[in-house]
């Protein structure tokens, strides 16, 4: 069960504003390194190239249509290897001869198109669409040039706001600890045993459509926190043939250093965990009692979804007519925001 706001408070529409008034470009850092792929890039290549520079996802091109297509995501890696793999001794031929386009007409079987958004659209907006077509990355395309300018993420946005968002009052809830606020998923929690497999948490990953799984040892207690993001690892080691390893030696091998499992607590305020996430530019904590047993798991998209959207959501009108409101009638105070119900 996912939860997804705290009680309506007076100034609980203060993050929902602050969003509003504020654009895509805003948020897009002033040096970053954005990796393009045309589709006819064999997939293999294309996953080396996301570890050599670093980056999760890639904008594809379209040659023959001139056009941005899609997305190439570790989410791609992660279904090939688990609709694929075999065993150790057989080599994961659509891996490494496939071309992009041929894994997108596989997969998709159909026209899937690229959700997009402009530099002058609202972060608002921009929080709308990752959260409604619960996407994790959004281009960010100039509509002159066509050109993507970034890729706007759930992290990039909430660090937005916790660095300009110190110049506007904190809103009362946030003092409130976390376990009286309804933000996060506190039932059917996704994990995975350190003795299961890394093929077993790719399925889990594939069925349950999570980002993360904590992993725990025989006692329920959580030792590590297996992401997407370590699935590109099996690339960088070239192991990928190799899914029958236990988690606890694909943990054991991680090429980056970790520092151990994030966690929040209970008894913790929200500021408290908003500040931890923020510095730590992390995508989820995992909520843990005294005994580090697993309570929880409270992601960027439960914090963006509580502190932006919850708050719109009360308000009359259409949620989506939001997103579309000129930039010179963006609401800036409550009573404002009552003579725009779209």
């Amino acid at each position: 069960m996912k939860r997804t706001g705290p009680a309506p408070e007076p100034d609980a529409d203060v993050y929902m504003r602050f969003m509003l008034s504020h654009c895509c470009y805003d948020a897009i850092p002033t040096s970053s390194k954005l990796v393009i792929f045309d589709t006819t890039l064999q997939v293999k290549k294309a996953f080396f190239a996301l570890v050599a520079n670093g980056v999760r996802a890639a904008p594809l091109w379209d040659s023959k249509l001139q056009s941005f297509v899609g997305m190439l995501t570790i989410t791609d890696f992660i279904n090939i290897l688990h609709r694929y793999y075999k065993s150790p001794m057989v080599q994961i031929y659509e891996l490494e001869e496939h071309k992009i386009e041929t894994w997108r007409e596989i997969f998709l079987k159909c026209s899937n198109s690229l959700i997009s958004i402009t530099p002058e659209a609202s972060l608002f907006e921009a929080i709308y669409s990752l959260l409604k077509n619960k996407i994790h990355r959004l281009p960010v395309i100039d509509p002159e040039s066509g050109n993507v300018l970034h890729i706007l993420t759930h992290k990039r946005i909430l660090k937005f706001l916790h660095i300009f968002g110190a110049m506007i009052p904190k809103p009362r809830f946030l003092q409130k600890r976390i376990e009286e606020v309804a933000i996060g998923t506190f039932s059917k929690i996704a994990t995975v045993m350190e003795t299961a497999t890394v093929h077993d948490a790719l399925t889990i990953f594939v069925e349950r459509r999570v980002s993360a799984l904590p992993v725990v040892n025989e006692q329920g207690k959580v030792v590590a926190l297996y992401s997407r993001f370590d699935v590109i690892n099996l690339a960088a080691q070239k192991t990928y043939n190799n899914l029958n390893m236990t988690m606890r030696d694909a943990i054991a091998s991680r090429s980056c250093c970790m520092e151990g499992v994030l966690k929040c607590y209970p008894h913790e305020t929200l500021e408290t965990v908003i500040d931890r996430i923020a510095k730590a530019e992390v995508h989820r904590l995992v909520l843990v009692d005294q005994e580090d047993i697993v309570r929880g798991i409270v992601s960027l998209s439960d914090l963006l979804q509580a502190l932006v959207l919850t708050p719109a959501e009360r308000l009359p009108g259409p949620l989506c007519c939001w997103c579309w409101m000129p930039p010179a009638y963006y609401p800036s105070t409550p009573e404002e925001l009552t003579m725009y119900p779209g």
